[in-house]
């Protein structure tokens, strides 16, 4: 009884303290800020356990044919490559700027499931800078996306910078999947 009773006010002590760090405002939110630590730790698992559990029961359905990774590159160079970058392409200053930094998918999506990627570009991950396309894309355009990143680790530079030119502006890709032009989706 006297464990349970030690434990309860450590786990109190634990609260109050934390509680107390937090409304002093001695954690820097700055982007500018020092990266890494207990806190962002414990962030980057939330963020891989919740979109593990998120996308658990999502079925893929066929990914890779060219006219989709054309319609996923061509996504991927308006919206995507400014903060993460591509075989061969750096990320931007934008994407440099961001605290925590955007994953580099060239080797990261080697790692997860179409399922996780297709999670992530549909819903973003709150206070990382990741935004949510699904509001704005159709579900042909967001899985056009992720067969376009599931492929990032197997393209050379070259393959890449081919496929993007090949693939053109967004706005040509519309049609492609059924979906309105994103200004009628955006309701403008």
């Amino acid at each position: 009884m006297k464990t349970i009773a030690i434990l309860v006010v450590l786990v109190a002590a634990l609260g109050l303290g934390g509680y107390a760090y937090i409304q002093a405002g001695l954690y820097d939110v700055s982007a500018a800020g020092p990266r890494g630590g207990l806190l962002d730790d414990i962030a980057e698992r939330v963020s891989d356990r919740s979109v593990e559990h998120h996308a658990e029961g999502i079925q893929a359905p066929p990914l890779g044919d060219p006219a989709q990774l054309k319609t996923g590159v061509a996504h991927y160079q308006e919206m995507c490559v400014t903060c993460h970058g591509a075989p061969g392409v750096e990320r931007s200053e934008i994407g440099a700027g961001l605290n925590p930094g955007p994953p580099n998918l060239v080797r990261s999506a080697r790692h997860m499931s179409p399922a996780e990627v297709y999670w992530i570009v549909k819903n973003g991950v709150r206070m990382t800078g990741m935004p949510a396309f699904g509001p704005t894309h159709d579900e042909a355009a967001l899985w056009a996306i992720t067969a376009l990143v599931k492929q990032l680790p197997d393209l050379s530079p070259e393959q890449y910078q081919a496929l993007a030119k090949s693939a053109g502006p967004a706005e040509e890709h519309e049609e492609d999947h059924g979906g309105a032009p994103a200004a009628a989706r955006a309701g403008h």
